[in-house]
């Protein structure tokens, strides 16, 4: 795949300063660029690489002035990180729907329909009437389940498995071995002592512009006709577990091992650290971030608060508390230290002077 450096600056609404017939085959590093790849220099401190990079062209800020003499073409953008950024995105697309067809064997059943340019891979599965968007592309081993819905332009990576009656939008990208719409953890406690299996009989939505990191499982909604909701725009890391019942505000991102416990809320444009817990029946408000490891017991209703610890307070009071916490073996020992003079004074004090 190959593309004119003039074809990619007009994609980025660029202006070329140099040749702009060259051919681009790849994206790199600006120091490990090689001749026929494109990069970008968008922090000063990289500057120098752009002297002897043997890149093809680079990205850079419009208002580039170089210092020395280069060779290579330059691109002059308003923003060089979100033009290369943007870049990345259309290479991933190109990559992520080349595959097309239907490979041998896979199961669709007769009631279920797809659209245009589709591509199912070996092994997958599709029940019955499921429906399936144009442009989508589901790879090997991956199962969906009947009256399942997935929109246009969604790409599910190997061993996905989606269960029955969850809707999936459009532009979603889910990874290896994720979990849509398994059981929620629910059971009652018996006399005995035992746990009775509570039916979980809703589903999983999730809009738009999701993506889904790998081995992440998104658990069903308890009662027929709710929905564990994941809104649009949201951004997954691998591993992450979000229980029965939950909403997922849209624009929110959380990263790897982080856990949300069934019917909790996390508002809209929120940043969720790894290896968060969120306890259930919660809501963490608008635009709230969470840091890595925090525990959350209480609900944030205090939009934009930056929040750590566990249990997770004020991130501003969390440092104060930390900077004493680490000087207790000093306090500790100044402590035992006083003690010692006071009771060496107390005890002068209580010894009768000679002759009385």
């Amino acid at each position: 795949m190959e593309f004119s450096i003039a074809q990619i600056a007009a994609m980025l609404g660029g202006e070329v300063k140099g040749s702009g017939t060259d051919k681009i085959n790849m994206l790199a590093k600006i120091q490990d660029a090689k001749n026929g790849q494109i990069a970008f220099l968008s922090n000063p401190k990289y500057e120098h690489f752009i002297y002897a990079t043997q890149a093809s062209a680079v990205i850079v800020k419009k208002d580039f002035i170089p210092k020395k003499s280069i060779s290579t073409t330059l691109i002059l953008v308003d923003d060089p990180y979100s033009s290369f950024t943007a870049l990345l995105e259309e290479y991933h697309k190109l990559i992520s729907f080349q595959k097309s067809g239907i490979e041998q064997p896979s199961f669709i059943s007769e009631s279920s329909t797809t659209g245009v340019n589709i591509y199912r891979g070996a092994f997958s599965y599709v029940g019955n009437n499921v429906k399936i968007g144009d442009n989508v592309r589901i790879y090997p081993h991956t199962y969906i389940g009947d009256n399942s819905v997935i929109g246009n332009n969604t790409i599910l990576h190997p061993s996905v498995k989606i269960y029955a009656g969850s809707r999936i939008g459009n532009n979603c990208v889910i990874h290896a071995g994720t979990v849509i719409g398994s059981d929620g953890f629910g059971f009652a406690p018996q006399e005995d002592g035992s746990y009775k299996t509570i039916p979980q009989l809703g589903n999983v939505l999730i809009e738009d512009n999701v993506t889904i990191g790998a081995n992440t499982v998104i658990d069903c909604a308890t009662m027929f006709g709710d929905s564990t909701i994941i809104r649009e725009g949201v951004k997954m890391d691998n591993l992450i577990q979000i229980a029965h019942n939950v909403e997922i505000g849209k624009n929110t991102v959380i990263a790897a091992q982080a856990g949300v416990s069934g019917s909790s809320k996390v508002g809209e444009n929120s940043m969720i650290g790894g290896q968060v817990g969120i306890a259930g029946h919660l809501v963490v408000a608008n635009r709230t971030q969470i840091g890595a490891q925090s525990g959350i017991s209480k609900s944030i209703t205090e939009e934009g608060q930056q929040i750590l610890g566990y249990p997770a307070i004020n991130i501003k009071g969390y440092f104060r508390s930390y900077a004493v916490f680490k000087r207790l073996p000093e306090l500790n020992d100044r402590l035992r230290e006083l003690e010692k003079k006071v009771s060496a004074s107390l005890s002068i004090e209580s010894t009768p002077e000679n002759g009385q």
